[in-house]
């Protein structure tokens, strides 16, 4: 199995500007997650970016860097056109790992590459069980619902399923979708050409335009814990604590 793994790196992040250039046990967030990714089994890592402050950072600790555009709302267009740019060939497998997971399991990145390949769908992604209702009931958490053959149904960060019975809720039915994702180079350019859906626009979620497509998207229980990532100030001092023990 050959796969890629491709990191999309932004400066400007809304919530937490610069936060992959924070300093975690004397390493920035973002060699953090390169060395999680350099573990894995890829033939490649590469940091997309569109900032020279993280472009020089990232080759400073001997990673590889695609410079692109500013303008990208999300990191599945950032990664479209870096496989562009670096002239990677359509039925190429590339790993989508965000640069704000700085826990990311090795073991998870090589099983999303897998299930790619295995399933036959054209995007491959993992989910963790929720553990407790107030992860359930967050807006911030995002719920992922699918079917016997791993296809993924619905995203949304409304708690899904839905239970009549408020009283009945059963979390071994719920999962937490993990925000890593495999796809073909081929799906890659392809996904440059899709408009914003509806759904996404309401949610957040650029996987919704890619199920409105009719798009299959595989979902399958990480084999390993992924950690957490980084969102908020809040997020970076779990994170701090977790990477000390």
């Amino acid at each position: 199995m050959e796969f890629s793994v491709i990191i999309p790196a932004r400066y400007a992040s809304s919530r937490l500007p610069a936060k992959l250039l924070e300093k975690i046990n004397g390493k920035t967030l973002i060699e953090h997650t390169y060395s999680n990714a350099v573990m894995s089994s890829a033939k490649r890592v590469i940091i997309a970016t569109d900032d020279e402050r993280i472009s020089k950072v990232a080759k400073d600790f001997g990673a590889e860097v695609c410079m692109t555009d500013s303008s990208h709302t999300s990191g599945t267009s950032r990664l479209s056109e870096a496989v562009t740019s670096l002239n990677f060939n359509e039925d190429e497998v590339v790993v989508n790992v965000q640069g704000d997971e700085p826990m990311m399991s090795p073991n998870a990145i090589n099983q999303v590459a897998s299930n790619l390949i295995k399933s036959g769908m054209s995007v491959a992604t993992l989910c963790e069980k929720i553990e407790s209702e107030e992860s359930y009931f967050d807006l911030n958490c995002v719920k992922v619902v699918y079917n016997s053959r791993g296809k993924a149904l619905y995203f949304s960060r409304s708690p899904i399923p839905a239970f009549r019975n408020s009283s009945e809720i059963n979390l071994d039915f719920c999962f937490r979708h993990v925000g890593l994702y495999a796809y073909r180079v081929s799906f890659l350019k392809q996904y440059l050409q899709m408009g914003k859906s509806e759904l996404e626009l309401a949610e957040k979620l650029e996987q919704l335009t890619i199920l409105n497509q009719g798009i299959d998207i595989n979902v399958d229980i990480s084999c390993a814990p992924t950690g957490y990532g980084v969102d908020t100030e809040f997020d970076l001092k779990k994170v701090k604590e977790e990477l000390k023990k």
